[in-house]
């Protein structure tokens, strides 16, 4: 393809700016310009702004729906800074023949396998509350900040993919936990190579002392743990999620963190992002909440970024790009 190309970097605040490199090889192809734009922003009005670019780098938010691509005029690709694409519709995609990537699923494992564990410890050891009681001069405060150990726990993962198996192995391996795993994708086999044993969903539920969400947002997993799910699950149980926000009814959280049912809740994701200072999670000390950044290690951000430009490179050259989850574009060939 010989003609310049605009690349438009969309809703990402990390791509970049951390490795300002990838933004020098995209100089090198054509125009580039940072969009930050509101999550909910309808497809006409999407398409209309980014009219004239023909390459997009997408973070989780916008969704690139039916109407944004009945709307936009030519677009070669959509290349995610990660490894979820539920923000986009492949369909419509495919009919506009825009190519759809994403970053290979190994890049983010460790990073945001980790996350889930380090929010979950810092809800455990209450960490947070500590460090700001010593940040006060309140030191001698320490005996209200007890905690509770992760080894040897009966520690529950929900998805066993990409995150989740590695989750597990940190788990047993790491913790001496004992994992108990739901996937109805995953065989027996698959999951006991990782160190857990495979059950139901109800036996995951009464039995964990810890629930850990990793799995991908589907209309089948949408709101999969409500309040039904709560009322099944321990007295003083700890959740953590760097999955997806919408795993979870937030409704059904907040009355179960209010109730006291949930001993304490660490998550990297919301519903509806970005959160503000006024969500009510942020009502109740036993609550992390990071923003979304699981991912957000220099070595995982390196090379998503590296994916990306690579992806643009490929495309402008006329080749289909490595992880194309819609790959039928007359484009490339």
């Amino acid at each position: 393809m010989s003609k310049e190309q605009k690349i438009a970097i969309v809703n990402s605040s990390s791509f970049g700016e951390i490795f300002p490199e990838h933004l020098a090889r995209l100089e090198k192809i054509g125009v580039v310009e940072h969009f930050i734009v509101d999550s909910e922003i309808g497809g006409k009005e999407l398409a209309e702004l980014l009219h004239g670019y023909t390459m997009i780098i997408a973070s989780v938010t916008p969704f690139f729906t039916a109407e944004f691509f009945q709307y936009k005029d030519e677009l070669l690709l959509i290349s995610r800074h990660g490894i979820g694409y539920n923000n986009i519709d492949l369909e419509a995609a495919k009919k506009h023949n825009t190519i759809v990537s994403i970053i290979p699923a190994l890049v983010e494992r460790d990073a945001v396998a980790e996350n889930n564990i380090t929010n979950l410890l810092a809800v455990l050891r209450r960490t947070v509350a500590a460090d700001s009681s010593v940040k006060a001069d309140q030191w001698e405060k320490r005996a209200q900040f007890v905690g509770r150990t992760l080894f040897n726990k009966t520690v529950g993962v929900i998805g066993i993919g990409n995150t989740g198996s590695c989750v597990v192995e940190a788990l047993r391996n790491g913790f001496r936990c004992e994992v108990l795993a739901y996937d109805p994708y995953k065989s027996q086999t698959y999951i006991q190579s990782y160190g857990a044993k495979k059950v139901d969903l109800d036996t995951l539920l009464t039995s964990a002392d810890i629930i850990c969400l990793c799995a991908n947002l589907t209309d089948e997993s949408y709101h999969m743990i409500g309040e039904t799910e709560i009322v099944k699950m321990k007295d003083g149980v700890y959740l953590s999620n760097s999955a997806r926000g919408a795993l979870i009814d937030e409704k059904a959280m907040i009355q179960g963190l209010r109730s006291g049912k949930i001993a304490g809740f660490g998550t990297d994701v919301l519903e509806e992002e970005p959160g503000r200072k006024n969500h009510p999670y942020l009502s109740f000390e036993n609550v992390v909440m990071t923003p979304h950044t699981s991912a957000y290690t220099m070595e995982c951000l390196q090379a998503m970024g590296e994916k990306c430009v690579r992806d643009v490179e490929d495309v402008a050259k006329g080749v289909l790009p490595q992880r194309a989850v819609q790959a039928d574009s007359r484009y490339v060939s």
